[in-house]
């Protein structure tokens, strides 16, 4: 897996939003016309996309369906996609209509069936497990339910219908202030599969730590919207 630089759009309310800490009250950014960013940042030579329904994921409601289908008509490069699919047929729907990877954190760890049986319909390829993180253990239903599980002992279970995971340290997200770098080398040594690192990547240092901790990506959202890190700067890092 090579190393890639992915810029985040996550959605709410039919707007490009950044939050803080995955708090819906504490919005850092706010912009109108996200099919325009999405395009913007193709247009700035991203390989892929991430994009997420924080509606979905938040609140267990999609309500940036059409929006994410605009979004996907209007772009060559892949996009992952995820937010509130909380059932095969709702990771079914993204898929057939065209989203390469399907991202799913929540439906993966209450009903592991779902990844199964997605894998053997479309292939592991184009599924990406989200395991998103408090102080190392696992957070479900949009970061808002703590589990007692460590992400490092959860993953292995994931490897035979996934090849790709994205760990997000909420601890982190959104706040600008820097990554756990033992948290994911523990992660990242936990598993085979590529795993694409998310949350507090405010710097391109980070970028670089995340790199040679042997992870196969970062997703960059806050840094990138407030320019604190430039794309065109941090892409030489991919490869």
């Amino acid at each position: 897996m090579t190393f890639l630089v992915i810029p985040a759009l996550d959605l709410k309310d039919g707007k490009c939003v950044q939050l803080v800490g995955g708090n819906p009250a504490k919005k850092l950014i706010e912009m109108d016309g996200p099919v325009d960013v999405a395009k913007a940042w193709e247009e700035q030579g991203a390989k892929r996309l991430h994009l997420i329904d924080l509606d979905g994921a938040i609140d267990g409601v999609r309500k940036n369906e059409e929006i994410v289908k605009e979004i996907a008509d209007s772009l060559t490069i892949p996009i992952q996609f995820g937010g509130g699919m909380r059932s095969f047929k709702d990771a079914m729907l993204f898929l057939d209509y065209g989203i390469e990877r399907v991202i799913l954190g929540t439906a993966a760890i209450i009903d592991p069936g779902i990844i199964e049986k997605l894998c053997e319909k479309y292939g592991k390829e184009r599924i990406t497990i989200a395991l998103d993180s408090r102080h190392g253990y696992v957070t479900i239903k949009g970061w808002q339910e703590l589990t007692d599980v460590r992400v490092s002992d959860v993953v292995k279970k994931f490897e035979p219908f996934a090849d790709e995971m994205l760990f997000t340290d909420v601890d982190v997200e959104g706040r600008m202030q820097g990554i756990d770098e033992m948290l994911i080398k523990e992660v990242v040594d936990s598993t085979r599969m590529g795993v694409i690192v998310s949350g507090g990547i405010s710097s391109v240092e980070d970028i670089k730590k995340v790199k040679g901790l042997g992870a196969g990506g970062v997703v960059i959202g806050s840094a990138l919207y407030t320019g604190k890190i430039d794309f065109g700067e941090v892409k030489g890092l991919e490869g």
